[in-house]
């Protein structure tokens, strides 16, 4: 049974309710055959990672970056998943108040170095996540499991 991991850091209301979309897509019964791995980013670990098929992240955008969490998260795991984990999908969502920019091209940069392949479109909200922002957290966690099955 494929593995998916959802390593987030959920420090405010918006970044919890884009977390729990993301989950509740990723776990919806129609997706069949999917065991969704939940981790703190303080607290994912390399384990965690080369257990995974495929991998959620979430990060609210902290001055133009992503979260001290979620950088510390990359800095343990980066080289001891390096080549084990290559080519496998991944998708992320950032929550910022003003600009998620700084943000997205961390992840991207990283993400391109572990050769990571993105198997969804990212999900940027500045501000209220809203509805429409909800959904689309939704959608990326149900296409990003659905996309283990395949």
């Amino acid at each position: 049974m494929p593995t998916l991991l959802i390593v987030h850091h959920t420090p405010s209301p918006s970044c919890q309710a884009m977390f729990e979309a993301v989950l509740s897509g990723a776990t919806d019964p129609e997706i069949e055959d999917v065991k969704v791995v939940r981790r703190a980013a303080l607290a994912a670990t390399a384990s965690d990672v080369l257990e995974a098929d495929g991998y959620l992240l979430g990060t609210p955008a902290n001055l133009g970056y992503m979260s001290g969490a979620l950088k510390h998260f990359f800095d343990q795991v980066y080289y001891p998943c390096l080549d084990a984990t290559r080519g496998r999908p991944f998708g992320y969502y950032l929550h910022g108040n003003n600009d998620v920019t700084g943000a997205a091209r961390a992840i991207e940069s990283i993400t391109t170095g572990l050769g990571w392949k993105r198997a969804a479109e990212p999900v940027t909200v500045t501000g209220d996540p809203g509805k429409a922002g909800t959904r689309a957290c939704w959608e990326l966690g149900a296409t990003v499991a659905a996309g283990l099955t395949d």
